[in-house]
Parts: structure tokens; sequence; C-alpha cells
């Protein structure tokens, strides 16, 4: 069965049924010529553990989908990539709060990328496959969700960008929704004001019902019957747990210090399991966190949060800038009890990732990279490589402060931001974005202006500033909002309700707007415009262009000429296909020096115009002197001084370093030289 509509001036079609018939759930996605397949199955088993839904979302892009050959020794996909990993988060964010919290199943949601044209994104056809094949399996769903990308180019919005489309656009918001809202908002955009952004959902809601609707086309002829979930009734433990712990509970909920306060906690939940048999330690740990969920919820909405604020009150904030002797640029930025240092290290063209992607390769010159480490919420763990969460945070703060960021012209270093954080109770991501703006200013970037995040909340119709860790968990929404004085450079959305309206997204966005404007005046106040210089630790670089034609005069046979200036200069020199020769060195002097030596390599001689040479050659007639790198010209004897010169060897020596002038270029390249002429 296939169904299909017109969506951003081309067909979005999904058929079911002929692909992947042994998982729960499956179907085909394809728009343009990328095509995707989903999939969805579930366990016959049930889990004993509660109070987390057991949902894995896997989004893997094959390389034939784009004719291509994995590169490495193994010739095969191997680990998933960044890219890889963004989509699996998108397709897990807006579904996860759309399945029963009764669901003791593992459920496993795979899109697999098996045409790519090189023009369509894949990560929205992956969320919207994920959506149809959970729709039609027998795994209870409140769903269908659709999912669309929305850009604005030329003052008009774009539905469904393309991949050049999107280089050039000053919003890239992917919205993902129910019939009733918006479940998920993943946005960069060039300073925009909040007025577009809600333009551009309110277009995005649209698209969304469109293809809602053509999910449910499908969903009314394949759909499968639900299996059915019967919860188990705990009354007696749940009654037995609130009557040992509420009172306690509600006291340390007003502890305002996470630390003390979760000691505390910690304490009851254990004197709680002392009450009941081993067995039933899952069941116990569910109950007395829907027991914290539900004094959390009503303090605030009595009007007292945790630690003590008003809804819309930020916590107090600290900076800190140049912290680090040896670094390129330090900042620490302290908000509450999240704390993020953040470093810039300043490299060179040999220092850019290099990204093989579906869609072709490319190179970055700015990364940021987000570690949340154990220790900074006070728990002992094993220490992996990068998670999910720190992939994800880390490209939010990116895109966030990629748009301020000066052009490679005026800047051409690479740059590498790390965020470690040292403490967190909520918003270390946008910690992450103020702390790493601040260190960039330190670093001497010519950053444009400092950039600021917010993370705003929700309690039922109760919209909350700068949330910490336990708003965050049991609220109903954790919505990043960062940006400039001018405008939002990055949005982030997700909810754990059906959705979210777009009048309450408004709303939180012009209270992010005020608390915004507060961020960045104490961000001003400790450092406001970069430093005039670069560390003197970090590499100096230059950028030069020759034409094209003398690249191959720079470089020479196997290399051999830009190897002498190196050996000469001491400096690195690239040079690329653009002729953009880059040059880079530990001191200023060797960059000079590099930068000297190669203009002279390509210059062209010009007549009138008066060189130092070095004489390589003397004649009875006259002496040849080399006045630029391999190009030599000819000193007539008449011509090296004003008086009768009986001999050349009377007035030059081999190796001599000689001032002269180009009197002439005959019609064979010769070039004639003049010592007379400025003496």
């Amino acid at each position: 069965m296939e169904k299909e509509i017109e969506l951003g001036n081309r067909q979005l079609s999904i058929a079911t049924g002929d692909m992947a018939f042994q998982a729960d759930g499956s179907c085909l996605v394809k728009y343009g010529d990328t095509v995707v397949l989903s999939t969805a199955c579930f366990s016959r088993r049930e889990s004993d553990f509660m109070g987390f839904i057991p949902l894995t979302c896997d989004y893997r892009e094959r390389a034939y989908a784009a004719g291509k050959i994995p590169g490495g020794f193994f010739k095969r996909e191997g680990r998933p990539t960044e890219k890889e990993i963004l989509s699996s988060r998108l397709m897990d964010r807006p579904i996860r709060p759309l399945l029963s919290e009764h669901l003791r199943r593992e459920v496993q949601l795979i899109s697999t990328v098996l045409s790519q044209d090189g023009i369509n994104d894949a990560d929205i056809l992956g969320v919207i496959g994920a959506s149809l094949s959970l729709a039609i399996s027998p795994i209870p769903f409140t769903g269908p969700v659709g999912a669309v990308r929305i850009g604005r180019l030329n003052g008009e919005f774009v539905i469904n960008p393309s991949f050049g489309e999107l280089a050039e656009s000053e919003l890239n918001l992917v919205a993902v929704g129910t019939k009733k809202g918006i479940t998920t908002i993943e946005a960069g955009a060039h300073e925009l004001k909040e007025s577009l952004i809600i333009e551009a959902l309110r277009l995005a809601e649209g698209e969304i019902e469109k293809i809602i609707e053509l999910q449910e086309r499908i969903i009314s002829v394949n759909g499968k019957e639900k299996i059915s979930l019967s919860p188990e009734s705990y009354d007696d433990i749940e009654k037995k747990i609130r009557e040992i712990a509420r009172g306690n509970l509600e006291k340390l909920l007003k502890i305002p210090v996470k630390k003390e306060r979760s000691e505390k906690i910690n304490a009851l939940i254990t004197e709680v399991k002392e009450e009941f048999d081993e067995e039933y330690e899952n069941i116990v740990n569910y109950l007395f966190d829907k027991l914290e969920s539900e004094i959390v919820r009503e303090n605030i909405k009595s009007g007292m949060r945790i630690d003590g604020r008003k809804s819309a009150d930020l916590r107090n904030i600290t900076c800190e800038v140049g912290i680090l002797p040896r670094t390129h640029g330090s900042a620490i930025f302290r908000r509450g009890e999240t704390q993020a240092l953040c470093t810039v290290t300043l490299g060179t063209m040999a220092d850019e990732q290099r990204i093989e992607a579906l869609e072709g390769q490319s190179f970055k010159s700015f990364m940021l990279h987000y570690n949340f480490p154990p220790f900074s919420v006070g728990e002992v763990k094993r220490m992996f490589n990068p998670g999910r969460r720190e992939i994800g945070h880390g490209a939010l703060a990116e895109k966030a402060i990629s748009t301020v960021l000066p052009p490679q012209e005026i800047f051409p270093y690479t740059i590498r931001i790390v965020s470690d954080i040292l403490a967190s109770n909520g918003s270390s991501s946008m910690a992450t974005v103020c702390g790493g703006a601040l260190a960039l200013m330190d670093a001497g970037v010519p950053l444009k202006c400092n950039v600021a995040g917010i993370a705003m909340g929700l309690i039922d119709d109760i919209i909350l500033t700068d949330i910490t860790g336990e708003e965050d968990h049991y609220g109903d929404m954790d919505f990043k909002v960062v940006g400039t004085l001018d405008g939002i450079t990055a949005l982030q959305l997700d909810i754990k309700k059906e959705s979210i309206d777009i009048q309450t997204l408004s709303d939180a966005l012009a209270k992010a707007k005020e608390t915004r404007m507060e961020i960045l005046k104490v961000m001003n106040s400790s450092i406001s415009s970069p430093r005039e210089e670069i560390s003197q630790y970090a590499p100096k670089l230059r950028v030069i262009s020759v034409p094209k034609e003398k690249i191959g005069q720079v470089i020479g046979p196997g290399g051999k000429v830009i190897r002498n200036l190196c050996e000469e200069s001491g400096a690195n020199i690239e040079i690329n296909d653009e002729g953009k020769v880059f040059i880079s060195g530990e001191t200023k002097e060797s960059v000079e020096l590099a930068e000297k030596l190669v203009k002279q390599l390509v210059e062209e001689v010009e007549v009138g115009k008066v060189y130092l040479g070095t004489v390589k050659r003397i004649l009875p007639f006259g002496a040849f002197v080399e006045i630029l790198p391999g190009k030599d010209g000819m000193i007539h004897i008449s011509q090296l001084a004003h008086h009768r010169v009986k001999s050349v060897e009377d007035e030059l020596k081999i190796g001599e370093e000689v001032k002269c002038k180009v009197i002439g270029i005959d019609e064979q390249g010769r070039v004639q030289l003049s010592k007379k002429a400025v003496e």
C-alpha cells in the first residue's frame, strides 16, 4: 500500500507491506530520491524496571545510499557518526512522551537511509517513518507525529529546503508535532526575532497536519490491534510510602542546596526500602519518585520553587575569564549550582575536521565538545566515550555560537571549544553557550557579540525561567532558547506531555528574551569585546592568495619548492586548490618571512620597480642578477655606473647583493636591469 502528498513542491510518499515484513511495523518513506526504511519492534517479555520507558531509537545511513564505499581498513559502516546520533535523538525526543508510562516491554525503532539524493535530508523522513511504523504496530502509541523543516531565504519561508538552500538560509528549524500541537523543536537561526520564529512554527503546524493525515490514511487500513496494558495496582505500597515519607520529603524538598537535599532524600529512600521486601525495590523507587514529582509540582503551583525563587527569577550568575595561563582562551560561567569551564584552542587548516557524509565531503573549522563527568553531579561512574546526550548538548551549543563567528576570510583559524561541566543542577548546555562565548572573547576571536542561553520550563500552565534539574525532571517542558541582543541563534524543545500549544511557546520566548538580556548584561560586564591580540601561545597565521596557474610553481616538483620554503622560514605552508596559501608558525617573524618568500615566488617583474637582487653570473658584457626567486635579469656593462666601466668585475662580485631597477622587458621576456638608475 502506498500513499503520497505534495510537500514543499515535492512528493512525499509512504509505502507499507513490502519490506521488513517480519517487523511489528514497517514502512518505506520517499522524498525526492531520498528513501528511508523505518521499522518498529517490541519485546514479548515484560521488564521488571519501572519509571523509564524502554525505548531505543536508531538512525543509520548506508554508504551505498549515495553510491559510496566506506573508507577505512574494514570498508564497512562502523560506529554511528555525529549526524546519525543527532538524528537518532531527533526520532526519540518526540516519540518518547507519546508512549505509556506503563509500557514495560522494550521497543526499538530503526530508520535506515537506503537512498540519498544529495538534495533532501533524510532525518525528518526517519522521524515520519518511525512514527508510522509504531502507529501500525501493536505497540500502544498516542501518535502519529509529523516532522517538517522550515528555512528562510530572501525574506520568505521555505518548506523542507534542500542542502543547497540550507547553506544560504537564515533559519534551519525542524518541528515535530501531533495534531494537538508541537512536541519537539530543533533550530539554528541568524539572530531572528521571536515573532519570525512563531510565524515559522505556525507554518510548520499546517504541514505537520498534512503529514499526520497521510499516516492516518495508512493506519486506518494497515493498523494492527494494540496490545493491552494492564498496569498492576500497588495502592497498599503507595499508601504506606506516603505515610512514612511524605511529611519528611516535603521538608527536604525545601532545602535549597542540591547536594545536601539529594543526600538526605537518598537516606530517606533507604529508610523507606527497609520497610519492604527486596523484591519490591523497583516498585518502591518508582512510587517514591512519583511522590517526589507530585510534591515538587504542587509546591511550584503554590508559588514555591525548590530554591525559593519565583517563577520568572534567574539564578545568581558569576563569570570569570582568562583563568588558565596556557590555554588560548578560557572562562568559567556559573549560574546557581551549575558551573561550566570552557576553553578555546586555535589551530590551523591542518586541524580542520574532515566530514565524510552521504551528501559529500566537507571540512569543519569550528567544533564545540561538551563533557559531563560524573563528579559534576557527585556520582561515581565509569567514564566512557561521549554519549548521545553529550553529543547533543555540544551540537546545540555549537549551533548557537556559530552564527556570530567571523568568516574565515577575516579569521582563518580552526577553533575548538571544550566545555567541561564542573557542577550541574540544570541548564548545563546553556552554561556551555555562555562560557563558550566568553572564552572566545578571551581568546581574541573577533566574535560579533556575546551569546547567552536560558532553559525555560513548564508545570501545567506555569512557565518557569532558568529551570533546575528537578524542575526539568518533573516538569512538562525543557525549552532552551539561545541568542544575542538582536535575536535568536538556536532553539531546542523537549516535552514530557503530548504537545505544547504555540501560544505557550510564544509566551516562553518572550520571557526568555527578557532573561537573556539580563544574562548578557552580566557577561558583558566581564568581557564585552574580543581581546585585541590572540594568545602568545596560539599559532601565528596568515592567509594569502596566489593565482591558480601559479599553484604548481609554489609547490614545485614533488613538493620540493614548498618544502624548501618551510625549511628556510621555519613556518608551515599549505596551499589549497583555490590558490589560498595558509602560513602558520610559532613566531610572527617566521610567518612574515614565509609570506615574503611566497609572494616573491609568484611575483611578476614590473618595469620601473627597484629590486634588491643577487649577482649570479658575470660575463664580459654584463652580469645576471636574480631579482626574484627563479627570475634573473641582465645588467649591461653600460648600466653599471655613470662613469665608464672597463670590467664588470670592477663593480660586481658573484653573490653580492645589488639594488637595480627594471628598465625594460623585451619580446622574449628577457629582463633588462640598471644599477646606475638607482644611484
